[in-house]
């Protein structure tokens, strides 16, 4: 099925670049003459993205993002791959804009955004998007992965929010640049909840985020958002599992299959940039809490094309990061810090994970990355970076009755067009 899928894209993705050839050829006379008239196409239709090929060492436990698991858990190993490999067709006329966004690895090919965004032609300010594309929550989801400082986002926004994207509607809005409210921008909507995955329930989840950018002056800019998820997670089974104490505990409520469990997020993200003479420093940070619905072994948000059938554990959350990135003077060199932290259940730490129905889900853990940037040139970036990964220790749980063997070292190399 995946196959045919896959054989399917390529072939309209094909036919699509053949009836683009098709209809310049069309526009010029036999001879070779330029038309008398542009091609509004190519004025319209809009061609980008980015390659990012990459080598990553693991140590024995560790989880890399390219290639396959270690097919040796007694010893590290390395992986050679094409991280992401995007190509994005974006066309615009008058007051609508359609994404189109995939995804091409030697995994496969994979759809990102899908979308159509519409703006009010009368004041400027309300536009409407619907599709597939990033939840409006907080700062790292929607900053993209060409321009991220850290090869991936942080443990917090990989655990709620798999893929970054959803299928949803959202208003957003913002005031026409060089007004007095053009530094805010407000935008809320209604999602899936269920990643880019196909709907599989009658419920929507609504996501928004508030947030503020000001450009003090040439040598500073501030920012800062809040962000709220209210939402809910479909329960497969008629067991309900809610922390009491130190212990997860059966609800004594009865018929709970098929009814939905709360999840609820809150968020702050902020950064400030401050140009020097040492270079430009960057500074950016986000806090997130609230309450999870989960499984007995994971704590991650949903991602499946079909209805969860486990039971089902609610826990309360909190994660952060905080990441430094300093420019090096004039040089096209950055050297970069970050440390980010995510505890899926609040309620219990230590040895009391793996008592009383609690697993390695509720486990916090912590990555320490330092990393240097070296943008080659406009458009060639090298990237090298080393995390520290720390894992909660537990002598009630195997193989974390000590931290795991699980740090990783990325090498990339990235092009990126437009």
């Amino acid at each position: 099925m995946k196959k045919q899928l896959h054989k399917t894209i390529f072939i309209l993705i094909l036919s699509l670049c053949l009836s683009v050839i098709s209809f310049a050829q069309e526009k010029f006379d036999s001879v070779g003459n330029k038309p008398e008239k542009p091609i509004k196409i190519f004025d319209n239709l809009k061609i980008s993205g980015y390659i990012q090929t990459q080598f990553q060492y693991g140590e024995k436990d560790a989880i890399l993002s390219v290639g396959a698991d270690n097919e040796n858990t007694n010893k590290s190993f390395n992986r050679i791959g094409i991280r992401r490999g995007r190509i994005k067709f974006s066309y615009e006329e008058k007051i609508v804009t359609a994404v189109f966004q995939i995804d091409l690895t030697e995994k496969g090919i994979g759809f990102r955004d899908v979308y159509i965004n519409i703006k009010d032609p009368w004041l400027n300010l309300i536009s409407l998007r619907t599709g597939i594309f990033d939840r409006p929550f907080g700062y790292e989801i929607s900053y993209s992965s060409s321009r991220r400082e850290s090869p991936e986002r942080s443990t917090v926004f990989q655990t709620l929010f798999p893929q970054e994207r959803d299928l949803g509607t959202m208003l957003i809005l913002q005031a026409p640049k060089n007004s007095v409210l053009d530094l805010l921008k407000l935008e809320a909507g209604l999602f899936a909840g269920n990643g880019i995955k196909q709907e599989t329930d009658n419920k929507m989840d609504f996501i928004g985020h508030l947030f503020a950018e000001k450009k003090i002056n040439n040598n500073f800019l501030l920012g800062g958002g809040i962000s709220y998820y209210n939402g809910s997670v479909y329960q497969g089974t008629d067991k309900v599992y809610r922390m009491e104490g130190i212990s997860f505990i059966p609800e004594d409520t009865l018929n709970t299959f098929g009814k939905f469990a709360k999840r609820q997020y809150f968020g702050i993200d902020l950064r400030f940039d401050v140009k020097s003479i040492l270079g430009t420093t960057h500074l950016k940070g986000e806090y997130l809490f609230g309450q999870q619905p989960g499984n007995a072994n994971d704590s991650k948000s949903p991602n499946s094309s079909t209805l969860p059938e486990y039971d089902t554990y609610i826990r309360n959350f909190n994660g952060w990061y905080i990441m430094f990135i300093q420019d090096i003077g004039k040089l096209p060199v950055s050297l970069v810090l970050k440390y980010d932290v995510f505890d899926p259940n609040i309620k219990i730490s230590g040895n009391e994970a793996g008592l009383h129905n609690t697993s390695p889900a509720d486990l916090a853990r912590n990555t320490l990355g330092i990393g240097l940037l070296w943008n080659i040139t406009k458009n060639i970036r090298l990237q090298t970076y080393y995390e520290f990964n720390k894992n909660e220790i537990s002598e009630n749980i195997p193989d974390y009755e000590s931290n795991r063997k699980d740090n990783v070292f990325t090498l990339r190399l990235q092009y990126k067009f437009n």
